[in-house]
């Protein structure tokens, strides 16, 4: 009679020890907690800066057509001002993109309304950027 007891209680404790052992390993790591994102005094500008470039770069490629310079710097304002960052990335990201597709829904092909609306925004981009370096460059 001993036997079934010896094999019952050796089967629970191989059931159950898994189970223990990876609520010990719960316990033992700590919670992956990413750090608040710190919004910065600038980040409205910089949204309107990155809606600017996704506009004109639209508008320059349906105009002259192979321009990845306003894509390029794009990706240069990602970079130096995204670092380990993805939610404030994917923001400025989504401002590129609705500028461009604002744009792309309006003109499919050159006009002279498409080439004055890139001159505005290329104008109002250089502004932004001025008082962007102006106020809160070092």
């Amino acid at each position: 009679m001993i036997r079934p007891l010896v094999v019952a209680s050796v089967l629970l404790a191989s059931v159950l020890a898994p189970v223990a052992r990876a609520e010990e390993a719960k316990k033992e790591e700590p919670p992956v907690v990413s750090a608040p994102e710190m919004p910065t005094p600038y980040d409205e500008k910089l949204l309107r800066m990155s809606e600017i470039l996704g506009s004109v770069h639209y508008l320059r490629n349906l105009c002259k057509g192979g321009e990845d310079e306003w894509r390029n710097l794009m990706a240069q304002l990602l970079a130096e001002d995204t670092k380990n960052e993805p939610q404030r990335a994917a923001r400025l990201t989504a401002a590129f993109n609705r500028g461009y597709r604002a744009f792309a829904s309006t003109y499919v092909k050159c006009t002279p309304q498409a080439r004055a609306a890139e001159a505005q925004y290329r104008a109002e981009g250089a502004t932004l950027a001025a008082e962007i370096a102006a106020r809160f460059g070092n």
